[in-house]
């Protein structure tokens, strides 16, 4: 064999240097989790800090960044992070809540290793495990897009985050414990903004230019209506996607949800007053913070505050249904929203979920289709992949509602890789719910009162349906989405309502490729955390 010359060779070095740059970038943190004092209501409290912050530091990326956080567990208790929105394509062992991961142990750490694949938007992360959620440890994430790629609105001279959400004086250990004695949690203390309380955040804006505002629920409880003073909202995306731009004078964001919308400072240089309200509820609670213009002098606006919806559910699903897809954008990629015709594909399966307010063993559950999750002593995938016998049983949650008595199971529903389902989540209770699916975005496709009939789909919206990462269902309602099975994996399918999530309105959506092949799922990362059952073995060579 003749050796290489040295234009072959150099032909092979500029072949790898071209590879290593084409790779997407990665961007590296390190977080340290650790209990401090708050006192975001004025009251002193254990809350969860990351880095000594609360909330805890932003994640700025672009479509297809490589994201790795390595996160130093310092609680006493272990401890998990989840990143509400981000789809972990063909990783669920990313996902960071407990049907996929072993927790990270006191004094432990573990590395993510993510991927913000094909995803623009706004979204959030925060702890899962216990009933961490109640004590901070969330922060936001911005996903931009990538420079080649068009918005459909010029850039902002601004962009803000907004984490807003109820909050308790109760630690979350005492919240826990009202749970497990089988109780329901207490009404809400009040609202943070930014994990501050009365008109404790200014946002500063120059008259004139238009700001991105990216508005979070990240509370347990209740649904939230967010209005600036004398400015509309201009709604440009939901959990990344590009909306039909319309102009909303507040906007009701529940449990889970992200939205973001544009404001224009085209008012007189004064301060003005941004307010977060409850919805829904009796007493309305509220916060505040300050839209200040650069050259107002600290001058507050004549105007009264605005008023905003309080306990209106025909106000809210209006709203809902006039949100839609803005089919001539580009999403992450240049292809417009659009050229995916959802509403041509055939469903090859349809779900129906229901919800219930129910008592096992003479405590307080919630259930769905009769059937209460219980945590398993080993996390679903980790069985799933060494074949654990005995932890669940696909097909353990059923199709449709039984109408039987309710029960505690490790429930897991079985599906195929490539089907395309109609989900239909029905709510026969007084309480708005909303429901979060992990590792997809889905189709909305229709909500209204009363019951589902399969005569209910002569009104679906097959053309322009926002896709997004949770959906609301309102009080003696139902809401119907689309979703294709193209994401391998265990996904949580859960109450954003944290006391119902944890008291069992969940159960996990184990999606099914015969192929086992690395092409449609990631194996199991080598620095995997390994607990329960699969204590001792091993992941795969170093």
């Amino acid at each position: 064999m003749e050796a290489p010359t040295s234009i072959t060779l150099c032909i092979f070095v500029l072949l790898l240097v071209a590879a290593a740059r084409a790779e997407d970038p990665y961007r590296f943190y390190t977080w340290n989790v650790t209990f401090g004092d708050v006192y975001p209501l004025g009251v002193k409290q254990q809350g969860i800090l990351i880095n000594g912050q609360f909330p805890g530091p932003q994640i700025d990326a672009v479509t297809n960044d490589n994201i790795v956080i390595n996160v130093f567990n310092n609680l006493p208790a272990p401890f998990l992070l989840s990143w509400q929105g981000i789809q972990q394509r063909r990783s669920s062992w990313q996902d960071g809540v407990y049907g996929t991961n072993c927790p990270i142990p006191p004094g432990g750490n573990f590395t993510y290793n993510m991927q913000f694949k094909d995803q623009i938007g706004s979204y959030y992360y925060f702890p899962s495990l216990a009933f961490h959620k109640a004590a901070g440890g969330y922060g936001g994430i911005r996903v931009l897009s990538r420079p080649r790629i068009p918005v459909p609105f010029d850039p902002p001279a601004g962009d803000f985050t907004i984490l807003a959400g109820d909050w308790f004086k109760l630690n979350h250990t005492d919240l826990k414990g009202i749970l497990d004695s089988g109780n329901d949690l207490p009404f809400p203390d009040g609202l943070l903004i930014n994990g501050q309380g009365w008109n404790g955040n200014r946002f500063t804006v120059d008259q004139g230019k238009t700001y991105r505002f990216r508005v979070s629920n990240v509370g347990i409880s209740t649904s939230v209506n967010i209005r600036i003073q004398g400015h509309s909202l201009l709604l440009v995306e939901v959990e990344g996607s590009h909306t039909m731009q319309n102009t909303y004078s507040s906007l009701d964001v529940h449990l889970g949800q992200s939205y973001s919308f544009l404001v224009t400072a085209d008012q007189p240089p004064q301060d003005y007053t941004i307010v977060v309200s409850t919805r829904f509820t009796n007493p309305v609670l509220s916060n505040t913070a300050m839209l200040h213009y650069s050259n107002s002098n600290g001058v507050p606006a004549a105007l009264p505050p605005p008023p905003g919806p309080t306990i209106e559910i025909d106000w809210s699903l209006n709203q809902a249904r006039s949100i839609r897809w803005n089919l001539t954008a580009s999403g992450p990629r240049p292809n417009p929203q659009g050229s995916y015709h959802y509403g041509l594909v055939n469903t090859t399966r349809t779900m129906r979920l229901a919800n219930s307010r129910v008592t096992i063993n003479g405590k307080l559950r919630y259930a769905v289709n009769s059937v209460s999750f219980v945590p398993a002593d080993t996390p679903l995938k980790v069985a799933d992949f060494y074949n654990i016998q005995g932890v669940f049983t696909p097909g353990s949650m059923p199709d449709s509602p039984s109408g039987g008595p309710a029960y505690l199971q490790t429930s897991v529903m079985a599906s195929n890789m490539r089907d395309y389902v109609e989900v239909v989540f029905e709510n026969a209770e007084g309480y708005v719910q909303s429901w979060h699916i992990d590792g997809y975005a889905f189709w909305v496709v229709g909500m209204d009162g009363g019951q589902w009939t399969p005569a209910s789909r002569q009104n679906y919206n097959l053309r322009d349906a926002i896709a997004r990462y949770t959906l609301q269902v309102y009080p003696g309602a139902w809401t119907a989405i689309y979703m294709p099975l193209d994401n391998v994996g265990m996904w949580n399918v859960r109450s954003e309502s944290w006391g119902r999530q944890y008291l069992g309105q969940q159960f996990y959506l184990r999606v099914y490729s015969p192929a086992n092949s690395w092409r449609d799922e990631n194996p199991i990362p080598k620095n995997a955390l390994l607990c329960g059952r699969a204590s001792g073995r091993r992941t795969r060579p170093l």
